[in-house]
Parts: structure tokens; C-alpha cells; sequence
């Protein structure tokens, strides 16, 4: 491995971490409200889980650390869910729902699943990497914000600290 390569993979390293810190969108913390629509065309709100916590994934069929989280997602859905935790992964594909249903049957992806639109993109944003995922506690305040894969454990963390504030 050559130093450059070494130097930026500590940089990434050292990215990835600093936006972990706990930091809202804006000065307001609270999350934004949306209407996206789900892969049969539905709506979705983010206002259907008022005060319920809700991890917010920002994702793309195409990207490779997106692809590993998802078995991630289904587990904190899974373990939380019935806690009242709801996971929402948002698409930003453009090859539209089919693409994305196929891609999330093969994967057998458990959330809910909708398609990003440029308003929520710049509401949540700007949205300049992905995964990028939003941890939202039950009052709607967006306690932390990701950017990059995340692993199973640390995400699993965060869900928790959804429970404990």
C-alpha cells in the first residue's frame, strides 16, 4: 500500500468518525417532514411515525457500502421493531421502483422503502454521499447523522441510543 493511499485511508477513517458525532441538519434539529413515494406507489410520511424513533437511510442500488448495510437495516428493524423503531430507506435510483423492488427482493429487505425526490434530498441535505442515514429519536429531533457504512454493531448502537434518551 503506498503512503498516499495510506494517508487518504486515514482520512476516510478519520471522516467517517467525525460524522458520527451527534449533529442536527441545522440549527433546528428537528426532522424534516416528507411525502415520498413507497415502491407500489403510496405515499409515505415521515409524520405516519410521530413519536415513534426512525433510522433514515439514504441508499442506491448501485452502491456497494449501501448493499453491505442493508442486512444491517433488516436487523435493527427486526430487533427494534417491536419496540416501535420503524427503518425507512430511501432510494436514490434513477431507474425507478421496479429497479429498486427487484434489488430489495433479492436482498429480502424488511423496511419500508421509498423513492428519494429532490425536496427531501435537500431537505435532509445536501445529500453529497451515501449511505448517509439520520438516527431520529421519538420528538423528531435528528440525533445523529451518518455518513458511510455503518457496521452491524455501531448501528445497532445508535438504534439503542434511540431508546435511551
Amino acid at each position: 500500500m503506498t503512503s498516499a493511499i495510506r494517508r487518504c485511508s486515514g482520512v476516510l477513517v478519520f471522516l467517517s468518525v467525525l460524522c458520527a458525532i451527534p449533529h442536527p441538519t441545522a440549527a433546528d434539529p428537528t426532522a424534516p417532514g416528507f411525502a415520498l413515494r413507497d415502491l407500489d406507489g403510496k405515499t409515505l410520511r415521515l409524520s405516519e411515525y410521530k413519536g415513534h424513533p426512525v433510522v433514515l437511510d439514504f441508499w442506491a442500488t448501485w452502491c456497494q457500502p449501501c448493499r453491505a448495510s442493508m442486512p444491517h437495516l433488516n436487523a435493527v428493524q427486526e430487533r427494534f421493531g417491536p419496540k416501535g423503531l420503524v427503518v425507512i430507506g430511501v432510494s436514490v435510483d434513477d431507474g425507478g421502483p421496479q429497479r429498486v423492488r427487484s434489488f430489495a427482493d433479492h436482498l429480502g429487505i424488511r423496511f419500508r422503502l421509498a423513492m428519494a425526490d429532490e425536496r427531501v434530498l435537500d431537505q435532509y441535505g445536501p445529500i453529497r454521499s451515501i449511505p448517509t442515514t439520520f438516527f431520529i429519536d421519538r420528538k423528531g429531533q435528528v440525533v445523529r447523522r451518518v455518513v458511510g457504512y455503518i457496521d452491524k454493531e455501531t448501528m445497532e448502537g445508535f438504534a439503542q441510543e434511540l431508546f435511551d434518551r
